[in-house]
């Protein structure tokens, strides 16, 4: 069993309300998981990356905790599930494989892994990032 980003699916649970759906036969019986509906982070919120280790909202408010247990929360349903890969929305600050903003909220990008991908790596599932 794999697990996929909701948003990839078509979910609108990205932080305006919206999805970044993608067709890919590799989501084809996978399990939409959203981290930060996990860690009811609720639709819309605002935009968030991360920034110096914390993650922080455009408007300055750090949301780290809610996005951690999201993601804790999210890595013990997706090995509950059995899931051994993971297909993951680049550059955020939950699912973000090899790619993150770089906090400045101007769209610069960066190396780095999102909160959710790194727990899910760190507890053997393999994380695959979609552009």
């Amino acid at each position: 069993m794999d697990i996929v980003s909701a948003c990839l699916i078509g979910c609108n649970c990205k932080w305006n309300g919206e999805n970044n759906k993608r067709e890919d036969p590799r989501f084809e019986g996978c399990i939409p998981v959203c981290p930060e509906m996990f860690g009811g982070m609720g639709i819309p919120r605002g935009p968030s990356e991360i920034r110096e280790g914390k993650i922080i909202t455009k408007d300055g408010k750090d949301v780290t905790e809610g996005y951690r247990e999201g993601a804790k929360e999210a890595t013990e349903f997706a090995l509950a599930c059995g899931a051994k890969r993971a297909f993951l929305k680049e550059r955020s600050p939950s699912c973000g494989v090899n790619q993150i903003y770089d906090g400045s909220f101007c769209g610069k990008i960066i190396p780095g892994e999102g909160v959710f991908a790194k727990m899910l790596r760190e507890n053997g599932i393999e994380v695959i990032g979609v552009e």
